[in-house]
């Protein structure tokens, strides 16, 4: 978009979608799931990646399928449906439903590729894919591909995922080549078996310690051109990738980091709420169910995670419909909605886990209860950098027809 020219806002009507007979079976399935979750969180916590039998058990589901195409047997849900599913795994633990979401997401990245570069990927069944797209390694082309050498962090979930997707871009004399179009580095991506990657031990963090979010290395590594695409829009969709599913990427991963903010938030008033029946504060006679400040910042709590919520849920039904009816990529003002109700999320469920422990007191921060770790894990998650307080501007940016500073709102 032209320097100085404001998107035009067009109006495109939305209904609430509701949740399709897929998605009450997938929800159905979490229920099962639940204890199961919630029984290994505290060793996920402790040992920084999740367990095998949560991951596979969210696997064999069917809940990884949600992002795939229909034609390599997934599922291709509507981004709402999938949200409901991934909060509900989040009211388990948070990081299980990142995993479920980056893992899923990132294997969507498949639609650049080509056929049989698509084919091998799916060979085994739906692939889970960990990585992360920024910094880049370096590449050197070599005969039918190219040779990688790098460290890339915030592989969550690579302990267990099948694939690793990692950044890579074509060096020269030691510098990055240039793209003579852009003047700017040509990034492009590299799927590998996650065998041939060695995990390092980096993930030591306030919160969010479940996600097992290492960094991977690689050294010399051969990626042959089929498994490699470059990062842009999607212009030119593998077979069975053409729907409006795959034309809103990187936005349904965004959407769902998004909605772990929900769901961590929405947990941590119930807690809260079932505290306030019948915790009476040390030093006071009456019971903080009694408390007028109390109920106010109970109050305050879940209208934040709602208006959350409704905001993630109508900015993704405003993008799916807008991709839908125009065949083509996202418009400006979806883009918009997008990013301003994911940082809306992010930031405003961190309010509403402040205000719960407000009003929890000291219950807040003793470990053994559910406050403190709620406290961690949603300002953890309000400093990824889809989500965090410049994301504002680059959304203000578009709003004022100015250039696109932020590498997602390309896409």
């Amino acid at each position: 978009m032209p320097t100085g020219q404001s998107p035009q806002r067009e109006v495109i009507v939305t209904e609430a979608v509701l949740p399709s007979d897929a998605t009450q079976n997938l929800l159905s399935a979490v229920d099962s799931l639940g204890p199961l979750i919630e029984k290994h969180a505290a060793d996920a916590e402790a040992n920084r990646q999740l367990s095998s039998a949560v991951y596979d058990a969210m696997y064999h589901a069917g809940l990884f399928a949600m992002l795939a195409p229909k034609a390599r047997g997934g599922i291709e849900l509507h981004p709402v449906d999938c949200m409901r599913v991934w909060e509900a795994i989040a009211r388990f633990d948070a990081s299980a439903a990142w995993n479920l979401v980056m893992n899923q997401a990132i294997a969507a990245f498949a639609a650049w590729l080509p056929a049989d570069g698509v084919a091998e990927m799916f060979r085994n069944g739906l692939p889970t894919v960990a990585g992360a797209l920024n910094p880049p390694t370096a590449a050197t082309r070599s005969d039918g591909g190219w040779r990688i050498t790098g460290q890339v962090p915030f592989a969550s979930g690579c302990h267990h995922a099948d694939w690793l997707g990692v950044p890579a871009v074509e060096m020269e004399r030691g510098q990055p080549k240039l793209d003579p179009g852009t003047g700017q580095p040509a990034v492009f991506g590299a799927f590998l078996p996650r065998s041939v990657a060695t995990i390092l031990d980096t993930w030591h963090t306030l919160g969010m310690r479940g996600t097992g979010s290492s960094d991977v290395a690689v050294k010399d590594l051969f990626v042959p051109d089929r498994l490699t695409a470059r990062v842009g829009p999607l212009l030119h969709p593998a077979p069975g990738f053409e729907g409006p599913l795959f034309r809103m990427w990187p936005w349904t991963a965004i959407l769902g980091e998004a909605t772990v903010s929900v769901g961590v938030a929405a947990t941590a008033v119930e807690a809260a709420v079932d505290l306030c029946r019948t915790k009476t504060p040390a030093y006071n006679a009456t019971p903080l169910r009694e408390q007028q400040l109390a109920q106010f910042q109970l109050g305050k709590a879940r209208a934040r995670v709602e208006a959350s919520r409704d905001t993630l849920h109508r900015a993704a039904e405003f993008a799916f419909n807008d991709v839908e009816r125009s065949n083509a990529l996202l418009s400006p003002e979806a883009k918009i909605r997008l990013q301003l109700a994911v940082s809306f999320a992010a930031e405003a469920c961190a309010e509403a886990v402040r205000w719960v422990n407000d009003v929890t007191g000291t219950s807040s921060i003793r470990l053994g209860n559910p406050y403190e770790r709620h406290f961690r894990d949603a300002h953890t998650l309000l400093q990824h950098s889809s989500k965090s307080s410049p994301r504002y501007a680059s959304a203000g940016r578009l709003m004022l027809g100015l250039e696109n500073d932020w590498v997602w709102l390309s896409f």
